[in-house]
């Protein structure tokens, strides 16, 4: 409830105005308020507010500084003035001497403490700061070309947007719940957190509980021999975020809405595949109308690209070819930032041609677009 009594205090267009956040509740906007709101200690002692990755930077370098990609996410942030949200941090009496300096990607801390260098043996070397928010490092490492692609990145989360070197803060980017979080080289991301391969992991747990132990390579074969366009289901229903049987939310959903509700494992999991395509198209349309110019190619990193069915569904559903590659983007992303900062690569252009000429890259072409529009038409009357 604390998001709904921030509202009280500050509307959702005075936070969205200064922030450009997607609301959720895990955001570190509200944690705070939830501290003062109890009374904590925990605000009235604290000398700096860190991120985990910040955190551990303090650890090895003893230099407390809020990393830009990370900061951008806490709802405490204002794109525009490109500094700390003072006066909604204000409006919650929320203490601003705990925020600390706020720093780029690529920005070296210094070296190890003596102690650290000594324990562990490394010596005297630099640290740091990559884009330590794990999209922020994937989306560096897309290996994309020009202006006109949006990237996916595709794991328990989805993580769908844009590159853009301003915010879009807007009431058509509000109505669309889109966030404004920060990128390598100044830019931002301008994305829709989609609860992604979550649905799947939750149902393979249940099937694992019944005893229907199988490994995911089969549950997308039975997927892919399943009845096409059966169900649909919305991904970002709150009724997916932790149910306690996740094939029962499934079912419920679908009958709430006047659909047959999908049977076995191979139906049930094609929902999930189709509907997360599905989903894919409906946020990808609105990026364009966002963005004011059409997408050419949508790029997908992450673990969930080793599903093939669900990259050949997402080409399908949004009639663009759809590249897959590479899977550990956000390990790559963060190792070339380092690269950058010490001047082995030139520019965030460079980092994305040195991806590209050495992983595996694989296109996806659309299929069958007839059907997958008109499966479209019907996602959008049921999900509006």
């Amino acid at each position: 409830g604390i998001m709904e009594s921030a509202f009280t205090l500050a509307s959702r267009d005075m936070i969205f105005e200064q922030t450009g956040i997607q609301f959720m509740p895990i955001n570190t906007l509200y944690h705070l308020i939830a501290l003062q709101r109890a009374d904590s200690p925990l605000l009235q002692s604290a000398e700096r507010l860190l991120m985990i990755p910040d955190l551990l930077n303090l650890f090895l370098t003893g230099v407390a500084a809020a990393e830009f990609t990370d900061v951008t996410t806490t709802q405490c942030y204002n794109p525009g003035t490109r500094d700390w949200a003072w006066t909604l941090l204000d409006v919650f009496d929320l203490p601003t001497g705990i925020m600390p300096d706020i720093i780029q990607p690529g920005t070296v801390l210094g070296p190890l403490l003596p102690h650290i260098a000594e324990d562990t043996g490394i010596g005297n070397i630099n640290v740091v700061a990559p884009a330590s928010h794990d999209t922020g490092s994937a989306v560096a490492a897309v290996p994309a070309q020009g202006e006109d692609w949006a990237y996916l990145s595709s794991g328990t989360w989805s993580l769908m947007g844009i590159e853009s070197p301003e915010p879009i803060i807007s009431p058509q980017a509000l109505a669309f719940n889109m966030t404004n979080e920060g990128g390598i080289d100044g830019t931002f991301r301008i994305l829709k957190n989609i609860t992604g391969l979550w649905l799947i992991q939750e149902c393979k747990r249940i099937w694992t509980r019944e005893g229907q132990d199988y490994e995911y390579d089969e549950i997308v074969r039975m997927a892919e021999s399943a009845t096409p366009f059966k169900a649909f289901i919305d991904p970002e229903d709150p009724a997916f975020m932790a149910p306690d049987n996740m094939p029962e939310a499934i079912r419920e959903m679908c009958t709430r809405t006047g659909q047959a509700a999908p049977g076995d494992v191979g139906e049930t999991a094609r929902c999930i595949f189709e509907s997360l395509a599905l989903k894919y198209r409906q946020v990808l349309d609105q990026l364009v109308m966002l963005r004011g110019k059409p997408l050419s190619t949508l790029h997908m990193v992450g673990g969930g690209i080793q599903n093939t069915l669900l990259c050949q569904f997402t080409a399908n559903a949004i009639g663009l070819p759809a590249v897959a590659g590479p899977i550990e983007a956000t390990a790559i992303g963060n190792l070339l930032v380092q690269a950058i900062a010490h001047g082995e690569i030139s520019s965030l252009s460079q980092l994305r041609d040195v991806v590209r000429e050495s992983f595996p890259i694989v296109t996806y072409e659309p299929r069958e677009t007839n059907a997958w529009n008109d499966a479209y038409e019907r996602f959008k009357e049921l999900y509006a």
